[in-house]
């Protein structure tokens, strides 16, 4: 009875074990900014004076050196495979001319909290791209897609 009862405890610990599942995730927030001539996003560490800044440099386009994509996201489970974090953006070159660029960041996933990640759109890739007018952010294990957020016009 005893060793009956050790067999059906490991079987269904095995069980348990082989029926786990994959990991989840998903993107929570994300925040577009502009980036100034010396690259940064704010004069002050205040989120006022961020957002005010952020105006600002929406007004005087000539200032804009960059943007910086800052996303949170969240993944639970054991990834089975790389995680990564995808940024898309559609924009608008002066000429009238669409244009797409794409960027992929690999990514560590925590344990039990929620992490920011930057993505760095660079001086070239931002002259290249034009004005953005919409982008979209997802979150990849491998292959399958865990999370998005995306801008509306999107």
């Amino acid at each position: 009875m005893h060793r009956s009862l050790i067999w059906l405890l490991l079987a269904g610990w095995l069980a348990a074990a082989v029926s786990a599942q994959a990991a989840t995730g998903h993107v929570i927030k994300v925040l577009p900014q502009f980036l100034d001539l010396k690259g940064q996003n704010s004069r002050s560490p205040s989120l006022y004076e961020r957002d005010a800044y952020q105006a600002h440099l929406r007004q005087h386009t000539n200032q804009i050196s960059g943007m910086v994509f800052n996303v949170q996201w969240k993944t639970r489970g054991k990834p089975a495979g790389p995680v990564k974090l995808r940024v898309e953006m559609h924009g608008v070159v002066r000429s009238g001319s669409p244009a797409e660029l794409v960027l992929e960041k690999p990514v560590e996933p925590g344990r039990w909290f929620s992490r920011w990640t930057s993505v760095l759109v660079s001086r070239d890739e931002y002259r290249k791209l034009g004005e953005v007018t919409a982008w979209r952010v997802t979150l990849w294990e491998s292959d399958q897609l865990l999370g998005e957020q995306r801008s509306f016009l999107w």
